[in-house]
């Protein structure tokens, strides 16, 4: 008998696990990923135009088409009837010194109402996941963009700028980098009634505000950029005079994303800043805290978790826990696996309520050579 090939094995455990395998169409529209990820990714996507046009491009990963495949077929997941999926197949993204195609798998868990206890699950088995590839002492890294978020409202902080904040914090900029303006901002003042009309737009409503004001002036994008592209630069610029944070809320966002270590250490530092700063962070917190019991209660060593408060992922739609799996502490080491939680995904999508989501990506072809053998 032929013996299980590494990417077998890990399917096979997440079906075990109770995620059925899935599938959706390699090609899409791109406007979707731009919109949900920013005009950042397009230098990423595999494009072209179908025959009306259309801008589309190679899926370049699994969780938006899914989610998008449940939508357009009025299969809403909810807590009477949660959606547990499974997936394994190509992707493709240009990156630096890797291949453009590359395969993925992982799960997604939709409609689950216990989101603490959820997201424990999903870590848990995550590192399974990992572990059943032969990597047995696999580095954690946790993050909670529902921490973020709280406290940009607690600071005041627009929509448009805390967007743009939490994508220079992704990319790895020190916190002044990510306050910094963005190039070109001087001389914005005469356009004061379009940044007004953008504030707190997200990035598709956006799109069509820039669409509609080029259609009635007559004018085409020039420069070969699109309206999407446009308005993104639009957003990323609209940050000026009360959209800033002035010098005591950015002390506080400073010792906030200084908070790091074990789980119960940043749960810890979290309170001590909300209660030194006046804050009301009691919610997320809360919700850190049952988490952590949960992944204790699952199995989980969370003393050997590295947790962070700075710690987030590049993706616009994770709205609560955030995580990563290396293999090692090397500076830069490229993620195993990554997840986290998107309860506002199913909606931007076309439901009409948000749903609780959370899932993880398995980065297969990275597992090559630590185990010894190829992994597909």
């Amino acid at each position: 008998m032929a013996s299980r090939s590494p990417l077998q094995t890990l399917t096979n455990l997440l079906e075990t696990a109770g995620y059925p395998l899935h599938d959706v169409p390699l090609l899409h529209p791109a406007d979707i990923f731009l919109d949900l990820s920013g005009e950042d990714i397009r230098s990423r996507l595999y494009l072209t135009q179908d025959s009306e046009g259309r801008e589309m491009c190679l899926r370049p990963e699994f969780t938006i088409p899914l989610c998008m495949a449940k939508v357009a077929a009025g299969v809403v997941a909810s807590a009477e009837k949660p959606c547990s999926m499974s997936y394994s197949g190509p992707v493709f993204r240009h990156r630096a010194q890797e291949s453009g195609e590359f395969i993925q798998a992982g799960v997604e868990s939709l409609g689950r109402p216990d989101t603490e206890a959820a997201d424990a699950e999903i870590l848990a088995l995550a590192i399974d996941s990992v572990k059943a590839l032969e990597l047995q002492v696999p580095l954690v890294r946790l993050g909670d963009a529902g921490l973020i978020n709280g406290i940009l409202v607690a600071l005041d902080a627009s929509p448009a700028f805390s967007r743009r904040l939490k994508r220079r914090l992704a990319a790895g900029r020190s916190l002044e980098e990510a306050l910094a303006q963005p190039e070109g901002s001087a001389g914005l003042e005469r356009f004061g009634g379009v940044m007004a009309a953008l504030e707190g737009a997200g990035p598709k409503a956006a799109s069509a505000f820039v669409g509609d004001m080029l259609v009635m002036s007559g004018l085409q994008p020039s420069g070969g950029r699109s309206a999407a592209e446009i308005a993104e630069r639009f957003l990323s610029k609209a940050q000026q005079g009360g959209n800033t944070l002035d010098k005591a809320s950015v002390e506080i966002l400073r010792q906030f994303l200084s908070i790091a270590g074990s789980p119960d250490n940043v749960s810890d530092g979290m309170s001590r800043l909300a209660m030194e700063a006046g804050i009301d962070l009691s919610d997320a917190i809360s919700r850190y805290e049952a988490r952590i019991g949960f992944m204790a209660a699952r199995g989980i060593d969370v003393s050997q978790i590295e947790a962070s408060a700075r710690f987030v992922r590049n993706l616009d739609y994770y709205t609560g826990m955030v995580f990563e799996i290396t293999a090692d502490r090397t500076i830069g080491a490229k993620p195993l696996v990554g997840g986290g939680r998107y309860d506002g995904l199913m909606r931007r999508l076309g439901a009409s309520t948000d749903v609780p989501a959370v899932g993880f990506s398995v980065w297969v072809e990275r597992f090559r050579g630590l185990a010894g053998e190829v992994v597909i």
